[in-house]
């Protein structure tokens, strides 16, 4: 495990306290997101670790908020929140010269 991702289930463990279901789930989707990225050379891992961790964080505010979550629930709360995780990390993606991301698209410091 890497410093990055060790930073970042970190925060997700304590994010989601008690519920070892979220938490199972994540480390699942790492899991295939690792065996994807052995496969690949072309991507950042860290942003892949990042959104295979957080990827559903936005049910804890959504169930706390309206009593379920949806894809639309996770929307709208999900990219929040794992700002705010992700900013307690050393998290950052990596940028090309003119500060853009590898798809050409402007890059966020922190971006899920």
């Amino acid at each position: 495990m890497n410093h990055i991702q060790a930073q970042i289930t970190r925060q997700l463990v304590e994010y989601f306290g008690s519920d070892d279901r979220r938490i199972q789930h994540a480390l699942r989707v790492l899991h295939h997101a690792e065996r994807l990225m052995s496969e690949r050379v072309d991507c950042d891992p860290e942003i892949v670790i990042a959104a295979a961790l957080l990827h559903d964080v936005g049910i804890r505010v959504a169930e706390e908020k309206h009593g379920y979550n949806d894809a639309r629930t996770q929307e709208e709360y999900g990219p929040p929140v794992a700002e705010e995780l992700l900013r307690r990390t050393d998290f950052s993606p990596r940028q090309d010269q003119d500060g853009e991301g590898d798809r050409g698209e402007p890059s966020l410091t922190v971006a899920v």
